[in-house]
């Protein structure tokens, strides 16, 4: 698909949309008066209501089936509310994921970018969408205050969102909605410390205008400053955010353009196992920092998008989609290698890299009903497109080691590069291209509605084709062209046994870019696409304010590269059983949790001692619960607790080094009251409360078992008023 096919669709929708709103503001009279309801998406059916207690929605987005009643769907989505983002304190989406029995948080290529495993597999940031689109967000850390909610589709999603363009994806997928205006005006400033002398302030300012207040204007502005509860962390931020609106009868226009800026310094790295290191070492305090003190990482991002609809019939919808992001990232890494598990001795080395990368992705698409006889059909067809152009450059100065220990660190001034045996590639100051990703696709897919609606039958085709081009560093010579088509199907089902309970199952495909190894010039060359096959059933039962849900899967993935010979060997294969729950069990007591069955395997692996062995850094068991009380006559207060569970992992493939289970309890309280009519909300919360120590995940990037201490007990306060 040309890569102009989306922007000058768009443009031609925009045109038809003008000439539309013309049409209307000509006409003599408006018979049928427009009512508003605020969209991320520009879809005429709005934002899909909340769910009984207010933490997550009644259903989600099912990538191109558009948004879905949880009853509605042969799929498992979770979409958790803005109200859970804020009654929790919720700052990163990885602290939003906490919630979720379904997914862990990892960290993923040795650095500090958040990484989830979602049903046993690996979802870099990268790979999070965007109210649709992949890739438009910050890709290390994705701040709260530039998204509504967040919808995790669980499960394979090749043809509901199109193959991820980092190669995740395969277990699951992270779709975040932007904020948009609400029909009342919202003043809102929250201010906020927390452990570690950290402070924050946020605004949040919306408003409807017009006859019909068609247009809404959202703004959103935070800034953060300080340390955390680690010892010499220090973050700071900065954001700014602005999503537009305008809505007729017939047309739905949604913009949004963002900006942050987010610094770390001094971030307590994960810890690599060294060369013949077989055992764990002991955890060190909660709150200690191997860090050393010159390491940073800084991240830069301008992005934007621009959606609209049109209702060319009242059964027949057009619409187009266009984002953009532009990322400049530096980093000063120091990670430390455990060369001693007893005495915790280590080394760090000095690895600096710079990064610009520019993404441009769009999608165009017809959706609309029809009958044949009894059976009705929504109907769906689409074509996407997505492109990344990424520059690079890296010093790593691998053999001028420090010598330092886990339990007391040895800091030291910034090294001076030893100009002898460093691996270097490309200018720091000007890093040139290293790869370029080109992904485009078109889909078509029916959902049949049979025996009076109680049978929905979904069925689709997307044919996809992947394209990544590698540039050797220094040089720059292409490596071997990869370009490779899959066609990716999906068959989904859903039987109403009544109005409060489905069945539901499907069979559905995953689908990634290979990995990447490095070919006799230097170049990145990228492997065969990884192809995931998963099969699920469920059942889910909504008695009003409360919602049960039960699904089993299965599915399998070809394994990494056999020594870098970019073909894949054996298959990874994850069973599991997922039981979740939400809504209230009382008036005056909300529910949140569940808790997932993993069984993992490898399988024909290229290594004897991994055959049949449990995947890294996937645990048999994790749960969580979590409850919030409103206190009968407090007038206001309420108190919440989350316990987490997650089982043991093992940090290597062949299941020598285990990592201990650990169970985390966290607490909060909130309270609202009013002063001279400004709504004011004070927020506490204390997370780890017991302050235990515990490795938070292994794993993060396939075969290597990054270990990440858990964080400290961390407090946090805020107030917001709304006015």
């Amino acid at each position: 698909m040309n890569k102009t096919l989306t922007p000058v669709a768009l443009a031609c929708l925009l045109a038809a949309a003008g000439a539309q709103a013309q049409q209307q503001k000509d006409a003599p009279a408006q018979l049928d008066k427009v009512v508003i309801e605020s969209s991320a998406d520009a879809s005429k059916d709005g934002l899909i209501k909340p769910y009984a207690g207010g933490q997550v929605a009644r259903g989600g987005r099912a990538g191109i089936l558009g948004t879905k009643d949880n009853l509605e769907t042969p799929f498992s989505i979770t979409a958790y509310t803005n109200e859970l983002i804020q009654d929790r304190q919720a700052k990163s989406v990885a602290d939003v994921l906490q919630n979720d029995p379904g997914v862990r948080v990892a960290r993923g290529f040795g650095n500090f970018q958040e990484s989830y495993f979602v049903r046993g597999f690996i979802l870099t940031s990268d790979d999070v969408a965007y109210n649709g689109l992949y890739s438009l967000l910050p890709r290390q850390y994705i701040a709260t205050e530039l998204f509504e909610r967040v919808e995790v589709l669980r499960g394979a999603s090749a043809f509901l969102m199109g193959a991820s363009p980092s190669g995740g994806g395969l277990g699951g997928n992270i779709n975040l909605l932007p904020k948009r205006a609400a029909n009342e005006d919202l003043n809102r400033v929250t201010v906020g410390i927390g452990s570690g002398s950290e402070r924050d302030v946020s605004v949040d300012i919306s408003r409807r205008f017009g006859p019909d207040k068609a247009t809404g204007v959202r703004f959103n502005a935070a800034a953060r400053d300080g340390g955390t509860g680690v010892d010499r962390e220090k973050n700071k931020l900065g954001l700014l955010a602005l999503g537009l609106d305008w809505h007729s009868r017939d047309v739905r226009l949604s913009g949004d353009i963002g900006w942050q800026d987010n610094k770390l310094k001094a971030t307590r790295s994960s810890i690599t196992l060294g060369f013949g290191v077989t055992a764990l070492p002991a955890l060190p305090e909660a709150d200690s920092n191997a860090a050393q003190p010159w390491s940073y990482s800084n991240e830069k991002d301008l992005f934007g998008t621009l959606r609209g609809e049109f209702d060319i019939t009242p059964d027949v919808t057009a619409w187009a989609a266009y984002g953009f992001r532009h990322n400049e990232e530096s980093n000063s890494l120091a990670g430390f290698t455990l060369t001693n598990a007893a005495t915790g001795d280590g080394t760090t080395n000095r690895f600096d890299n710079t990064r610009d990368q520019r993404i441009g992705t769009g999608e165009v698409g017809l959706r609309g009903k029809l009958a044949t006889g009894p059976v009705k059909h929504e109907w769906v067809a689409t074509a996407a497109t997505f492109r990344s152009d990424e520059k690079g450059a890296y010093v790593w100065d691998y053999f001028n080691n420090q010598n330092t220990n886990l339990y007391t660190p040895t800091l030291s001034a910034l090294p001076a590069y030893s100009n002898t045996n460093m691996f270097t590639g490309n200018n720091l100051a000007d890093p040139a291209t290293i790869t370029r990703i080109t992904l485009n696709s078109v889909a078509l897919g029916d959902t049949l509605s049979m025996l009076d609606d109680r049978l929905l039958l979904t069925l689709g085709l997307r044919a996809q084709k992947l394209k990544v081009e590698g540039f050797a560093y220094d040089t720059h010579a292409a490596g071997a062209p990869y370009d490779k088509s899959r066609t990716s199907p999906v068959i989904g089902a859903v039987y109403r046994l009544g109005k409060q309970v489905s069945l539901y199952a499907n069979h559905i495909e995953g689908l990634s870019k290979g990995d990447s190894y490095t070919d006799g010039n230097g170049a990145s060359v990228t492997g065969a696409p990884y192809v995931s096959k998963q099969n699920e059933a469920g059942v889910k039962y909504d008695a009003g304010s409360l919602s049960l849900n039960a699904a089993v899967f299965e599915t399998r993935k070809p394994r990494t590269l056999k020594f870098g010979q970019g073909v894949p060997q054996g298959y990874d294969e994850h069973r599991g059983l997922e039981l979740t729950a939400y809504g209230l069990a009382l008036p005056s007591l909300k529910l949140l949790g569940g808790l997932t069955l993993l069984d993992t395997k490898q399988h024909d692996t290229w290594e004897a001692t991994m055959e049949g062995k449990r995947t890294l850094g996937v645990p048999k068991l994790q749960a969580n619960i979590g409850a919030e009380w409103e206190v009968p006559g407090s007038n206001g207060l309420a108190l919440d607790s989350r316990l987490l569970y997650t089982g043991g992992v093992y940090a290597d493939s062949a299941n020598t080094i285990a990592v201990p289970n650990w169970t985390r309890l966290d607490a909060g309280a909130r309270y609202n009251f009013e002063i001279q009519r400004t709504l004011l909300t004070a927020r506490l919360r204390v997370d780890n409360l017991a302050n235990k120590k515990y490795w938070a995940s292994a794993g993060g990037y396939p075969d290597q078992g990054y270990l990440v201490i858990g964080q400290p007990r961390t407090v946090k306060l805020s107030l917001s008023a709304d006015f």
